[in-house]
């Protein structure tokens, strides 16, 4: 709900889609910068204190940024808040292990991104339709309040506080210095400015149209249909590697992105969204398998940290500019870069595939389930 939320917020306090694009993308970038370190604090110390301390201060910025009524605050106050983003999602996934018997640890990752999934598809309607309401406060309001609930439940069970990080290998490497992760890291580069400026592009031109009210319906179909995608990968993994099914849904994906500058913030553009979320959906499952084949031992949370640092702050810069470009140029040109930046970082793994060999197997059952407790957006 937050990145709506904040788009909205700000955009009525300035009434410059321009403005609100650049406080979505400072604030993305703050969060993403410290994914990483969030991640590698977590291989190193455990959960308890990041999330204990991380979950108020993130849920008081929330509310402070609602009851903001100047045009000077707003900028420093959406960097500041993502500084202090929570490593929620980064947390929960590897204490499956410790919660749930061997048998049913499959069982629990499937509910578990079901659930998260779940939220991406209703989250955007319930932050758009709060928005543009009577009462546009409660929408940032509501977010503050699900975060405190959400993040101090977990902060204070004994599963959380008891957790312990994965042993580092004797010969262990950063994840900077291993050329699969590099290579990774340049694909995220080009991804992430792509899908900033497509998470800009569609509330800027359906608000620039005058009928915001679409942006959530939208967002909603890509999630809708990226649940779908997704299990249906899990459904084809175990019959082909990791690597393949990655650059062939890759591919589907980039070419479901081909009409999207083309379409209109309607039926038009929820249909593109419904294929896109579909395909995008399958190549995250990939993702993350290759992810897990290539990654040191020992970085269990910091190497999807340190991906999502990359990601996240070309996603801000690309929100930041989309936002400018939508409102000085045109919104087609914003979403006309998202297949851009799709194809690139298609030929980047094409290119490079051979760097991402470990990767070019059908993984193990151990490796499957550790690439599935890995999977979480980044917060």
């Amino acid at each position: 709900m937050v990145g709506l939320a904040l788009f909205f917020k700000v955009e009525r306090l300035t009434d410059s889609v321009a403005y609100a694009g650049v406080a979505l993308g400072l604030n993305t970038f703050a969060n993403s910068v410290t994914a990483g370190l969030r991640g590698s604090a977590l291989d190193k110390w455990g959960q308890k204190w990041p999330i204990r301390i991380l979950v108020p201060l993130y849920a008081s910025g929330l509310l402070v940024l609602e009851f903001t009524t100047s045009k000077t605050w707003i900028l420093p106050l959406s960097l500041l808040m993502g500084l202090v983003s929570p490593p929620i999602n980064l947390s929960v996934r590897p204490l499956w292990k410790s919660a749930v018997p061997e048998s049913a640890l499959r069982t629990a990752y499937a509910l578990d991104t079901a659930v998260i999934n779940s939220t991406r598809v209703f989250g955007p309607l319930f932050a758009s339709t709060l928005a543009l309401s009577r009462y546009p406060s409660s929408a940032l309001l509501l977010c503050a309040a699900f975060i405190a609930i959400g993040g101090l439940s977990l902060g204070f069970t004994k599963i959380s506080s008891e957790w312990v990080p994965e042993k580092r290998s004797e010969s262990h490497k950063s994840v900077w210095r291993i050329p699969a992760m590099q290579l990774l890291m340049i694909e995220a580069m080009f991804v992430g400015f792509g899908w900033g400026a497509f998470d800009v592009g569609i509330p800027a031109f359906a608000t620039l149209e005058k009928i915001p009210g679409w942006s959530g319906p939208i967002f909603a179909c890509l999630a809708f249909t990226s649940v779908l995608g997704g299990l249906t990968a899990g459904l084809i993994s175990r019959k082909t590697s990791a690597l393949r099914g990655l650059l062939r849904t890759y591919g589907l994906w980039m070419i479901a992105t081909l009409p999207l500058a083309l379409t209109y913030p309607g039926w038009s553009m929820a249909l593109v969204a419904l294929f896109i979320g579909f395909f995008g959906g399958a190549v995250q499952v990939f993702y993350w398998e290759v992810l897990e084949a290539v990654r040191p031992q020992g970085t269990a949370v910091s190497a999807l940290g340190w991906i999502w640092t990359v990601d996240g702050s070309f996603m801000a810069l690309g929100a930041a500019l989309g936002g400018i470009i939508a409102s000085e140029f045109s919104p087609r040109l914003t979403l006309l870069t998202t297949t851009l930046a799709v194809s690139i970082g298609l030929l980047v793994l094409f290119f490079g595939r051979n760097l991402l060999a470990p990767a070019n197997r059908i993984i193990s059952p151990e490796e499957d389930r550790s690439a599935i407790e890995h999977t979480a957006p980044p917060q």
